[in-house]
């Protein structure tokens, strides 16, 4: 692809990736570094230190994928894997051994579903996109952090229904859409079972949250300060 026809067509799906690839990276490590200083409260170690370098690799891994650089792609997918093994441990102590995460924060454990689903997705992209052990083991951690979310799912929604449960909807999707994609590619084994009932709970999940937005909105509340705010101030 000529540089020529990038600059041309700003909506073209590959700038998009280009400019997520080009915008993350620098942003990500320059957060990181910040975090690396310390003098930070225990209660701010959630599911959301995940974003800068796990969620920004593994979508630099697709976005380099997809522009047909696959070594790149895989170079920013061992960042991302390495960088999620060292932070789950980090927050997993946190959550076994801290105090109880605030009422306002528990719906931000939905993040932590997404690492192992968007990984897979990484590396369907950076890989062959056949089965392997990796992408299932991946797909398999992602499918436990399901089962142990549905059993907090009522101390997770204590607040009621807010605007951070969409929290859940990036590892959801992802984890959708990762046994379709090898389903596609030949899988039938214990995937192509799960794929089905994945795709419809995904799909219900996001649906609920776009109807919980629209109510939101239409009563005024998608900006209302949340009323356990003061639990933040930690």
């Amino acid at each position: 692809m000529s540089t020529i026809s990038l600059a041309a067509g700003s909506s073209h799906p590959f700038v998009h990736r280009l400019r997520e690839v080009a915008a993350n990276t620098p942003a990500a490590y320059w957060r990181t570094g910040g975090l690396w200083q310390g003098v930070r409260s225990p209660a701010a170690t959630t599911a959301v230190l995940y974003l800068p370098t796990v969620a920004g690799s593994f979508v630099s891994a697709a976005g380099a994928a997809t522009l047909g650089y696959q070594d790149w792609g895989q170079l920013a997918f061992g960042a991302g894997l390495f960088s999620w093994l060292a932070m789950e441990s980090v927050l997993l102590h946190r959550l076994l051994t801290g105090a109880e995460t605030p009422v306002a924060l528990r719906p931000t454990l939905g993040i932590q579903l997404a690492p192992a689903p968007v990984g897979a997705m990484a590396d369907l992209s950076v890989g062959s996109g056949a089965p392997d052990l990796l992408v299932h083991a991946l797909i398999g951690y992602g499918l436990l952090q399901v089962l142990v979310l549905v059993r907090l799912s009522s101390w997770i929604t204590k607040a009621g229904a807010v605007p951070g449960l969409w929290a859940f909807s990036f590892g959801a999707t992802a984890i959708a859409t990762a046994p379709v994609r090898l389903v596609a590619h030949g899988d039938a084994g214990a995937l192509a079972v799960l794929a089905p009932a994945l795709f419809v709970a995904a799909n219900g999940l996001v649906l609920g949250l776009a109807i919980m937005t629209a109510a939101f909105l239409a009563q005024g509340r998608m900006f209302a300060a949340p009323a356990a705010a003061s639990q933040l101030r930690t």
